[in-house]
């Protein structure tokens, strides 16, 4: 895979606070890249200096084999940003929006038409962008990163505030983008995001990367034990624990939960007793992973 983002030895101070320490990674061409990380653990500052529009004290980035800062104006045309806060320009409808921001590309007209229906706004293209949803709202935001149709595409926190339908919408107007064969870098706070729509992640804190990697591949390096359940009645906890492979039984008088590494005798056992009623099975998540490496200490 030809590498599309380079960044090596990354380092930005913001005076005695070093928020990006040394960060080098690489991003493919045409991969979906996760940076995730809690609050001030330099996401977006890394990502800025990824964008050009932060300059590194020290280290380099390139996008598209180009240098990133100074300002590269060769990039503009083929990086799309969409950034934590967007703003929109008064009184102006979606349609209206679209077509400054594909103006100052020289995008063609019928583009506009295009990006409206690639994010599901077609028929809000006569609404007034302060009259949108929050979850219409991101993604006119993110039609406007992408109206000049650009190469490498970095998104911010899309999915910031946005409920459980209007986020899902969102993931398919990702996964869109990124089958068109762009190349995406996300940052997130939402772990199941990532998990389902990132190739790799890299998860940070204190600006350095603690693990980078796919996310099924943290999953099991994690060697966390799977929680199996099933209803209370179907199996007591007594009888649990005799199962083989059972590491440990609890209960709460609605389900009967194993704790276990080896669940597939577990399995056996369960099924060997008709006891699968209400089964569930729950491995670790990125989750686990996230909290493990990062902690659960409120962050501000």
């Amino acid at each position: 895979m030809a590498e599309t983002i380079i960044a090596r030895e990354v380092v930005k101070r913001y005076g005695s606070v070093t928020a990006v320490d040394g960060v080098s990674l690489t991003v493919g061409e045409g991969e979906f890249f996760g940076i995730l990380g809690p609050n001030g653990a330099g996401k977006t500052t890394l990502v800025e200096m990824m964008e050009g529009l932060r300059q590194p004290d020290s280290g380099s980035v390139t996008v598209l084999g180009e240098p990133v800062w100074p300002r590269n104006t060769r990039l503009l045309h083929r990086v799309g940003v969409q950034l934590q806060g967007t703003s929109f320009f008064e009184r102006l409808t979606a349609h209206e929006q679209l077509a400054t921001f594909g103006a100052v590309y020289g995008a063609p007209a019928a583009r506009i038409d295009e990006m409206l229906e690639l994010v599901g706004l077609t028929d809000k293209a006569s609404t007034r962008a302060e009259k949108l949803s929050g979850g219409q709202a991101q993604r006119l935001s993110i039609a406007c990163a992408l109206v000049h149709d650009p190469d490498v595409v970095f998104l911010d926190e899309p999915s910031a505030a946005l409920d459980p339908q209007a986020r899902r919408n969102l993931w398919d107007v990702l996964r869109a983008i990124n089958e068109r064969g762009k190349t995406v870098v996300l940052t997130t706070h939402y772990m199941d995001e990532a998990e389902i729509l990132c190739d790799r992640v890299a998860i940070m804190d204190g600006g350095t990367i603690l693990q980078l990697g796919p996310p099924a591949d943290l999953v099991r390096g994690l060697g966390a034990p799977v929680r199996i359940a099933v209803e209370a009645g179907a199996l007591g906890q007594d009888r649990a624990r005799q199962i083989e492979g059972a590491e440990s039984v609890a209960g709460d008088g609605v389900s009967t939960v194993i704790t276990t590494r080896r669940p597939a005798p577990v399995l056996q056992a369960l099924a060997g007793m008709d006891a699968l009623a209400g089964l569930q099975v729950r491995g670790a998540t990125l989750e686990d992973v996230f909290l493990q490496l990062t902690g659960r200490e409120y962050r501000a």
